[in-house]
């Protein structure tokens, strides 16, 4: 008997899957290659809300653990996947400034934000407001990560690439068994794939559409993040990821004329150089009505547990979510309770009642 079987291989399991293997403990992972958020998301790590310079919430404990974890992964795998990259926001105007310098002196900012403006000359980018600077960012390459990572399970026989079929899962007080998979829990990690899930389906995952174009900017070569009205975020050779789009109705993985007009003309807003469009993807990311990941055990079958509801800051928050499971599993500590899905626990009841 194996010790968990871990459905889904993006961000959330992998994180949880790390746990595993660090603790010693054995699994098999079961991916269809259905949800595609992990491979086309923009992969930063910014523990600044940009929008309004607000905290991202639980930033220090969620870098404390994702540095070290992508750390970690790079030397199991041997490739380079965290590059170290500052973001700065171009401010609009004067009143902008002064809210980042206000905010810069709030305790659980002034670690992030530094607070001056910096003004230089960017080829195509007006800027008569200048700069601020995040600190502590970076981006995880996680199209590379998910593909080197899947490929080490495929290489210790851990992984199938297969969809996971719900009814052929048998719960038993002390045990698992799917397909003469015997194994102690089971630990979905499904994305917004998680919809289809008989068990946890009562869990109010929202779903976000989101979109990026892939552009090449010949006149621009930028080493760091720029956020104005959407994130210009370099790839190398003058490629850019340019996004991100939110679209709540809209559950497919299609892109679209309407996204690609709105990214375009955000783009145009404060970039006149030269550029091209050369690819446009969408997938759709696990969101959740009160913005929190939805982790923890099922309120009836004790040996299922969820690992989902990563929204757009996967990058960060998945291993610190990740962690958390794993030591409420196996009795270390309680999972922080603003991200258990006990929270739910009565949804989950007026479900099964009605």
């Amino acid at each position: 008997m194996i010790d968990c079987i871990v459905v889904g291989s993006g961000l959330a399991g992998i994180s949880f899957c790390e746990e595993l293997r660090k603790n010693g403990k054995t699994f098999m992972v079961f991916d269809n290659d259905s949800q595609v958020s992990t491979n086309i998301a923009g992969g930063l790590y910014n523990p600044v809300i940009l929008k309004r310079f607000t905290p991202v919430w639980k930033a220090e404990e969620q870098l404390d653990t994702a540095l070290p974890f992508y750390a970690a992964l790079e030397s199991l795998l041997g490739e380079k996947f965290d590059h170290k990259i500052p973001v700065y926001r171009r401010f609009t105007s004067v009143e902008e400034q002064n809210n980042w310098f206000v905010a810069g002196d709030k305790p659980g900012l002034s670690p992030f934000i530094e607070t001056s403006v910096h003004h230089f000359e960017l080829p195509g980018v007006e800027a008569p407001f200048g700069y601020g600077r995040v600190l502590q960012t970076g981006r995880v390459d996680t199209e590379a990560l998910q593909k080197a990572y899947v490929s080490y399970l495929q290489d210790t026989g851990c992984f199938r690439q297969e969809s996971f079929q719900y009814d052929r899962l048998q719960v038993m007080n002390d045990r698992v068994i799917y397909d003469g998979i015997e194994a102690s829990r089971v630990i979905f990690c499904e994305g917004f794939g998680m919809k289809k899930n008989p068990f946890f389906d009562y869990l109010p995952l929202n779903g976000t559409k989101g979109e990026l174009l892939i552009i090449e900017a010949p006149e621009l070569e930028l080493d760091f993040v720029l956020k104005s009205s959407v994130f210009l975020i370099p790839l190398g050779e003058r490629r850019y990821k340019v996004g991100a789009t939110y679209k709540w109705k809209d559950k497919t993985n299609i892109p679209t004329e309407e996204s690609r007009m709105e990214l375009l003309t955000k783009l145009q807003s404060f970039f006149k150089g030269p550029y091209e469009v050369i690819d446009h993807v969408a997938g759709i990311r696990p969101t959740v009505a009160d913005r929190r990941p939805l982790v923890g055990q099922h309120p009836e079958f004790s040996r299922l547990y969820c690992l989902n509801g990563l929204g757009s800051r996967g990058v960060m928050i998945a291993p610190f979510a990740a962690k958390q499971l794993y030591q409420s599993m196996y009795g270390q500590q309680e999972i922080v309770p603003e991200m258990d899905v006990e929270r739910y626990r009565s949804k989950y009841q007026s479900t099964v009642s009605g």
